[in-house]
């Protein structure tokens, strides 16, 4: 390889004074020479996307053939095509939100008029394409990167298992194709395993992981109400715009909510949005037309904001890598950059909660593997007959999938090996190494060690040294929130409802083969609860009157009053408890309150499970459909009260009976609402 070519490339693309940092060129000369096996692991911001896409110029002016990049998101895949074309490089993607060019695109792979072709590892799980696209391709690759190689390894934080996949296609490759990995976010451990699969010939390239520009700080506060309080507080004396970090979706958009009623510009960022809506909020946060986007991971690897003047983390991640990663989005091209971390009392439990599911629990292999068998089975068929979230039972598809245990075909799931087993994908170890990278974390809120040098400690980085810019290396903390803002911080959080949307379809298997549409007549109407279990709202004091209180108090009632005092009901009805009274109980002084007449209308009429220990739909509504009866006929429009809402199916089953029975519409209220914790 040339480097005068590759620095011409680089000041064509970026201007006369533009230079290679240190070890880019290093990597160009690897990354182009046959046979080569390199993993580059640098900062964030260093310029990993400037290699490959100058070794990708460099390969195709010597004739050779396309570089094939796998990388993680969406996002990602947008800014990479912006920077290649920058740099000469024809490049186009296969996605899903592309459908309708992959026709055209595979036609132009085949004619060669494509320098780099950028895929998910999703993508290479997909019959089609693996037949019409990758094997015409797999002959004629000049260059394999895959970008983000940490999620190769399953010790890495953010593990994806179609990364494995990846590796069949490493093997198929003609032994002169270089291949390249890429990542900010490796220790040795991670290193170690992803050298184990790509080979022991392989060449780590690593720089220092700090970032000058970072000012680290943490902050202890009790609840969500003393953090949102300092949020209000903070926000506005800081320049720039900036990202929120959260654990979960519903505090995305409750902590953006806050914020807008503060004052703050700020738009909530996560999986359950449609694409268009991101790319709308992607747009608007570049523009600098957002203070901030209160972000899950969703916003994670390879985001590309230069200007990002500030990260603050609303509750403490579950490792240090994890953490890294997200704080890499800021001071890009700052010579100053705030990073903020709080914590409080309910992290621990989000993170257990993410440690624990994991890895579906073993008895979900065991029972999933005995029903396959040399006969094609639907996903959605093996859901309805094991007791286990659809989203476990879909993990332990795709993990016994990429393992060879079994094979997906357009007419579902067949078993290759009966003898495998969850042994081989050492669980327990990963998440005892979770465990630990947890109590890292918690070791750096509280530890003396400069926190720039914690966090290079931990990524194994040879050149971690104190930083003398953050609150451990200067001694000056950050101030804590406002009383009074705590107390507006309170009713907000008192006063966020949450919606129960009506479920419209019966699950699988119910109604017949496949999910069937709940008959109009019988839907329920959108429902409310009042709080999230357990939150600093009115969450905390649900928790403890259902479980130490001899009646929920007069406060909950109040509040219930004052959500439902414009709404008229003819009767209110309760889910009935085969143990204590309290809803009934509840449900009566709020109808004494109300004006409304109470009715015993729901009849518990035999012993069932816990809700909560049902884990699917099918198994769920199965629970309750037939535990309760409904003594009619009735007439008017009904209130049906119950503590805590998890699934929604006792709602709506016990909403279908009343319905059925004459009402002419059921409205569900809970105290609180207990949903699993949703993807970020």
């Amino acid at each position: 390889m040339e480097a005068k070519r590759a620095t011409e490339l680089l000041k064509k693309a970026y201007g006369e004074s533009a230079e290679f940092r240190d070890g880019q060129l290093d990597a160009i000369r690897l990354a182009c020479t046959p046979g080569s096996r390199t993993l580059v692991v640098q900062q964030t911001g260093w310029g990993k996307s400037v290699v490959y896409f100058v070794a990708t110029r460099l390969l195709r002016e010597q004739r050779r053939g396309p570089t094939l990049l796998v990388s993680p998101l969406l996002s990602l895949m947008r800014n990479q095509i912006d920077a290649a074309d920058r740099l000469g490089v024809r490049a186009l993607s296969i996605n899903s939100t592309n459908r309708e060019d992959w026709t055209a695109i595979a036609e132009a792979i085949r004619n060669d008029s494509v320098d780099l072709l950028l895929i998910s590892p999703e993508r290479l799980g997909n019959p089609g394409f693996r037949e019409e696209v990758l094997e015409p391709l797999i002959e004629r690759v000049g260059l394999l990167v895959i970008d983000e190689a940490h999620c190769i390894s399953d010790w890495g934080h953010d593990f994806r298992p179609d990364y494995r996949r990846i590796l069949q296609i490493v093997r198929r490759l003609p032994p002169e194709v270089p291949i390249l990995g890429t990542t900010a976010t490796a220790n040795d451990r991670v290193i170690d395993d992803v050298r184990s699969q790509l080979g022991t010939e392989l060449t780590v390239l690593r720089g220092p992981l700090t970032r000058k520009s970072l000012r680290v700080r943490a902050l202890r506060l009790n609840d969500q109400a003393e953090r949102l309080a300092w949020l209000a507080k903070y926000l506005p004396k800081l320049p720039g715009t900036g990202i929120i970090y959260t654990l979960t979706v519903q505090d995305s958009r409750r902590v953006a909510e806050w914020l807008r009623k503060n004052g703050i510009e700020a738009e909530a960022y996560h999986a359950g949005l449609l694409h268009e809506d991101r790319l709308v909020l992607e747009e608007r946060f570049s523009k600098n037309e957002l203070k901030v986007l209160v972000a899950t991971t969703a916003l994670g690897m390879g985001y590309d904001k230069p200007d990002v003047a500030f990260v603050i983390h609303f509750q403490r991640p579950g490792s240090i890598i994890a953490y890294y990663q997200q704080i890499g989005r800021a001071g890009r091209s700052l010579h100053k950059a705030e990073v903020v971390l709080l914590t409080g009392y309910e992290d621990d439990d989000i993170v257990t909660h993410f440690i624990e599911s994991a890895f579906p629990p073993a008895e979900c292999f065991q029972q999933v593997l005995s029903i396959l068998n040399d006969q094609p089975i639907r996903g959605t068929r093996i859901e309805s007959r094991v007791n286990f979230r659809p989203s476990q039972v879909q993990q332990a598809l795709k993990l016994m999938e990429v393992d060879g245990a079994v094979r997906q075909d357009k007419d579902g799931y067949i078993l290759l090996d009966p003898s495998w087993s969850r042994e081989h994908l050492h669980a327990e170890a990963i998440g005892a190494q979770r465990h630990l990278e947890l109590e890292q974390m918690r070791e750096f809120v509280d530890g003396p060690v400069c926190r720039m040098q914690f966090l290079a400690r931990a990524l194994d980085d040879p050149f971690a040294e104190p930083c003398g810019r953050c609150d451990r290396c200067t001694g000056r903390e950050l101030p804590a929130a406002d009383a009074g803002q705590v107390a507006e911080a309170i009713s907000f959080l008192r006063g966020s409802r949450l919606i129960i949307e009506p479920k419209k379809m019966w699950p699988a298997g119910f109604a017949g083969e496949g999910r069937k549409k709940i008959p109009e007549s019988l839907l329920n109407e959108t429902g409310i609860a009042l709080s999230v279990y357990g939150d600093a709202g009115w969450g905390r004091m649900v928790a403890s009157d259902k479980y130490h209180g001899n009646a929920f108090s007069d406060e909950l009632l109040d509040a219930s009053l004052a959500v439902l005092k414009e709404r008229n009901f003819d009767f209110i009805a309760w889910v009935p408890s085969s143990s204590r009274c309290l809803v009934e109980e509840f449900a009566c002084r709020l109808g004494a309150r109300l004006g409304i007449p109470c009715k015993p209308a729901v009849l518990k009429v035999r012993q069932n499970q816990a809700q909560k220990m049902m884990q699917n739909s099918p198994h769920q509504l199965a629970n309750v459909i037939s535990a309760f009866d409904v003594a009619g006929p009735l007439t008017g429009s009904c209130l049906l009260v119950d503590d805590v809402v998890d699934s929604g199916w006792t709602f709506t089953a016990i909403g279908s009976k009343l319905r059925n029975a004459g009402c002419s519409s059921v409205t569900s209220f809970a105290l609180a609402s207990a949903r699993p914790r949703e993807d970020a």
